[in-house]
């Protein structure tokens, strides 16, 4: 049995549908279950310890490549549809498993899409209703098998950056809150994609971080797991980073600010905490949300000091 499961989306999206993963290997025991997703999440596969076979290069909402077409089952992980649901019926998919789409007859038989609930939750509803159990607690990854320098184990990784600027909180606040890590005397990593390098350069020099701290657009997606897997707590915006310390249950302080942590926060244990203003906004605006501006460095200095070793 061939299954394509299509979510072409971010590094949260595809942390956040780790749970769904693992509900199809245990249903499908023995068939081949492929993600059409952007293949730089190839090297998150092997820390699923089998859930997935493997992965297809895919793009949001177009076409999947050859190889990922007519696949017995096609799971819909993307979106509500309609697109997404042609994506896979274009793909060739026997059969569909997907929210229920008026525009979409073969969508008819699942359940209603509901925009409020939890990422996480949501794809295990879909999955549930299609008589396959799912576990929205199963969102553990198995460490990379990499090397971390011991200069930085148990480091505290600070993630300033996001997808948007509506969800970047201001670079001087994560100046106050590593200046502050430091005076306790922990140590400081800061991380970041290949665009914001500037930024946590500046970070770093500003608060003090040696540039040996500073691994802002010289870690691979691996690397950055890694990285993370070794902190000793972790502070960041709404971010696929947020979902790694997660996934490895490391501590955490996570900033949200246009979107509710009721839909996207990391599950409610002693060891993970969410700052919020109880506003929401466009989070794909191009100036700081101002809901995630409320949030002063005393209030992050003060939950990162909170949390448990």
């Amino acid at each position: 049995m061939r299954i394509v499961v299509l979510r072409a989306l971010k590094l949260g999206d595809f942390l956040t549908a780790v749970p769904a993963f693992r509900a199809l290997r245990r249903a499908f025991a023995r068939a081949r279950i492929v993600l059409a997703a952007p293949l730089a999440f190839e090297p998150l596969i092997e820390l699923l310890d089998g859930a997935l076979d493997g992965i297809v290069d895919a793009r949001p909402l177009e076409p999947l490549p050859p190889q990922a077409e007519g696949a017995d089952l096609g799971i819909n992980l993307h979106g509500r549809g309609p697109q997404s649901h042609r994506v896979l019926l274009a793909a060739g998919v026997r059969s569909l498993v997907a929210f229920r789409n008026e525009a979409v007859s073969e969508s008819f038989g699942g359940p209603a899409y509901d925009a409020l609930e939890h990422e996480v939750a949501r794809w295990c509803r879909l999955l549930e209703h299609a008589g396959i159990p799912a576990d929205p607690s199963d969102l553990d990854l198995r460490v990379p098998a990499l090397g971390v320098p011991r200069r930085i184990r148990g480091a505290t990784l600070i993630h300033p950056g996001a997808a948007s600027e509506a969800r970047r909180w201001p670079a001087d606040r994560w100046v106050e809150v590593a200046r502050a890590e430091h005076q306790l005397g922990r140590r400081v990593l800061i991380t970041g994609g290949p665009s914001e390098v500037e930024r946590a350069q500046r970070i770093a020099a500003a608060a003090g971080v040696p540039s040996t701290h500073v691994y802002a657009g010289r870690t691979s997606l691996r690397e950055l797991a890694a990285l993370v897997a070794a902190a000793g707590r972790v502070v960041c915006g709404d971010t696929g980073v947020a979902h790694l310390a997660t996934a490895f249950r490391r501590p955490s302080v996570v900033l949200f600010g246009p979107i509710a942590p009721s839909a996207w926060g990391p599950p409610r244990r002693p060891y993970h905490r969410v700052l919020w203003n109880g506003t929401t906004g466009d989070p794909h605006a191009d100036h700081t949300d101002a809901g995630l501006l409320a949030i002063p460095a005393a209030r992050v200095i003060a939950a990162l000091d909170g949390l448990p070793a």
